[in-house]
């Protein structure tokens, strides 16, 4: 299912998303992998949702980090997502699926055509040999994000993401260095994913002046959303980590079954009626009872 929404929706949209980003606490922005979670997501109460590369290329059955997912499979992806709830989306735009800042300027627009209110660009080239872009050349890429982000008619959210971390290249002074210049070229907010520690992601947030984006779970030991506040995080976003939960339970399932015969997992699963009623719009959610239902 897709919608074509408003200009006034997309606007309200578009707002409600930049002004999530200085309120009292960080906002924490889930990751739906299809218009089904993305329901879940919303009745559960988050205010916001993101897209996930890792999570779509799995559900067609493709390894992630591969560029086997294209702009047109990922905004179609968003499309789904975007008519699923009212709430604002923002959308894993990769390294903008395009080799010149035109074509990442023109990803930006098609991503708003599809619904989308934000958006995030990688310094990643896609190259195992050469995994992180020369930074005058990711500039130039923010750049024309940006610039075409305030070219729309409502407010589109550019995230600009230093990739260093993710791609064993643990240079805390680069990323910094990075992010600053990404501040400089217009990044509504930055994100430079997998930061090891709280000291990392301090040292981050206290060296640029727009909204910092971090990866939860990536950090030794752990760091919950109170503490990464007070590193100064102002959004958190799960990443793939909800989609690989829910491959975990799957397969501990499967596991139960073909190596015990048993089905304890039955237990844990929600009941059928309640899945269904979660599929309405907008659903409410409550803790799932597994004693009850079928």
């Amino acid at each position: 299912m897709t919608v074509q929404l408003s200009l006034r929706e997309l606007q309200s949209r578009g707002t409600a998303f930049r002004e999530l980003h200085n309120g009292p606490e960080p906002l924490v922005i889930p990751n739906p992998w299809n218009a089904g979670t993305a329901q879940i997501l919303a009745g559960l109460g988050f205010p916001a949702l993101a897209t996930t590369s890792a999570g779509l290329a799995v559900a067609l059955g493709l390894p992630d980090g591969a560029d086997l997912l294209d702009r047109d499979m990922v905004l179609a992806n968003a499309r789904e997502i975007v008519a699923a709830t009212p709430l604002p989306v923002s959308a894993d735009l990769e390294s903008g699926f395009a080799e010149t800042p035109e074509g990442v300027a023109e990803t930006i627009r098609a991503a708003a055509d599809a619904g989308l209110v934000g958006g995030s660009i990688e310094d990643a080239t896609g190259r195992s040999g050469d995994p992180v872009r020369p930074v005058e050349e990711a500039v130039d890429r923010v750049t024309a994000a940006v610039e075409a982000a305030r070219g729309l008619p409502f407010p589109f959210t550019v995230t600009a993401r230093a990739e260093n971390f993710l791609y064993g290249r643990p240079d805390l002074d680069d990323t910094i260095r990075r992010l600053q210049a990404y501040e400089e070229a217009g990044a509504d907010v930055l994100y430079a994913p997998a930061l090891p520690s709280a000291d990392a992601v301090r040292a981050v947030c206290t060296s640029v002046g727009r909204p910092v984006n971090v990866l939860a779970g990536s950090q030794q030991p752990a760091l919950d959303v109170a503490a990464l506040a007070e590193c100064g995080v102002r959004r958190i976003s799960l990443g793939s980590t909800l989609s690989r939960a829910a491959l975990g339970g799957f397969v501990r399932a499967a596991r139960e079954v073909l190596d015990h015969g048993t089905f304890g997992f039955v237990a844990d699963a929600p009941p059928y009626g309640d899945v269904n009623r979660w599929m309405t719009s907008p659903p409410v959610l409550q803790h799932p009872d597994p004693e009850a239902g079928t």
